[in-house]
């Protein structure tokens, strides 16, 4: 197997990281996260590089999936922070990537050209206020309305993130009994400019591309034509959310883990070969070369172990396995990383004037975003057939 990097991909790596340097410098990054906000103007630019393309077919405008490809841009965006790393997930994961697997072929014509664009945003409308992980048990009403031209909802969404910059909600509703759970969900597509919905801001450490929100929904009409695959798909909602479309999305996360991790250890080699103690610089002190290898090394095992999972995902591979097991071993190593490269940086890794003190508030969400580390655990069991009785 070569582990080499293939040259298309050095050169997207070297792209992003110039236009990093040119439109996002750190003194930015830092003060959109301070403001829980992102920069459209930036994020415009980003988009006329192609990279939104990544995820969409060329007959829809796109450069052609490519996965692995579209990870990589997150890795490298997340270590300016997620301004920027944020806003394309919502496009070309959320969007993107949920619309080219579940959407019928009128709405992949009508959203995926102006997603390859970056000219929408998505949002997920998941997780409710009593519902976590257990997302067959969604209380988020829909019905039909007597004409049958019309979908109404009700109900509350919780951790909505960038519910406030998206122009879609991806929603997961519940359309018949909760007893039958798994029969009785569909997936629609929400406007946030209709009428009846109300977003209410959380207050959240980590992340502060965009607040996180509740997002209510009082009797909010959308045309049926927005039900997620067709009118064939009322019901048939559960299939579309655990296929491919959430494999790829611990993928999106994980890299964003991955880049902060990344970005963590090259700021603290570079502090530990600048800082002098007891007459010496620190990365001659052993206790301080053995904390910067052991994370350098593991690392190096979470990329090996993301790219993995994204090639599959490249290829049209299975890779719920995979894409899990990189999720549970990257968003728990990394918090490890993150947190030996603040202590090789001692108090100046607490202070707000060092990146360091947001990677750890940005990192230590990677294992619970994006389905916890202990939802991955199942899934992983389920997956292998390990009995459960």
């Amino acid at each position: 197997m070569n582990f080499e990097e293939a040259e298309h991909t050095t050169q997207l790596r070297d792209m992003i990281r110039r236009f990093l340097d040119k439109e996002m410098p750190r003194e930015l990054a830092r003060e959109l996260d301070q403001k829980a906000s992102h920069s459209p103007e930036v994020f415009a630019k980003l988009c006329a590089l192609g990279v939104t393309g990544l995820t969409v077919p060329e007959e829809y405008g796109g450069a052609g999936v490519d996965v692995l490809s579209a990870i990589i841009v997150i890795e490298e965006l997340a270590k300016r922070g997620t301004s920027l790393a944020g806003p394309f997930i919502h496009c070309a994961f959320y969007g993107s990537m949920n619309m080219l697997e579940n959407a019928s072929e009128a709405q992949k014509r009508e959203y995926l050209p102006r997603l390859a664009r970056g000219e929408l945003l998505f949002a997920y409308g998941l997780s409710e206020p009593d519902v976590g992980g257990d997302l067959a048990s969604a209380g988020v009403t829909a019905r039909r309305s007597q004409d049958g031209k019309k979908i109404v909802i009700n109900g509350t969404k919780r951790w909505c993130t960038g519910a406030r910059i998206a122009d879609v909600i991806y929603t997961l509703v519940r359309t018949g009994p909760k007893e039958d759970r798994y029969r009785n969900l569909s997936l629609v597509l929400v406007p946030t400019t209709a009428k009846g919905i109300s977003i209410v801001d959380i207050d959240h450490v980590g992340l502060r591309y965009s607040e996180t929100t509740d997002v209510i929904f009082d009797e909010v009409e959308v045309d049926a034509a927005n039900l997620v695959g067709g009118p064939d798909c009322w019901n048939k909602g559960w299939d579309m959310l655990v296929g491919r479309g959430l494999d790829v999305e611990r993928l999106e996360i994980t890299a964003v883990a991955l880049g902060i991790a990344s970005v963590a250890v090259d700021d603290a080699w570079r502090y530990a070969q600048e800082r002098s103690q007891f007459g010496r610089k620190i990365s001659g002190h052993q206790a301080v070369r053995n904390m910067l290898v052991e994370a350098r090394t593991k690392l190096s095992a979470c990329r090996h172990m993301l790219y993995h999972a994204a090639w599959l995902a490249t290829e049209g591979r299975d890779c719920s396995v995979e894409s899990s097991m990189a999720k549970l071993f990257v968003g728990d190593n990394a918090v490890d990383i993150v947190l030996t490269c603040q202590r090789v940086m001692g108090a100046y890794g607490c202070a707000r004037e060092y990146d360091m003190e947001r990677y750890v508030r940005d990192i230590v969400c990677m294992p619970i975003v994006g389905g916890s580390s202990n939802m991955q655990k199942n899934n992983i069991s389920g997956r292998l057939g390990l009995p459960s009785r």
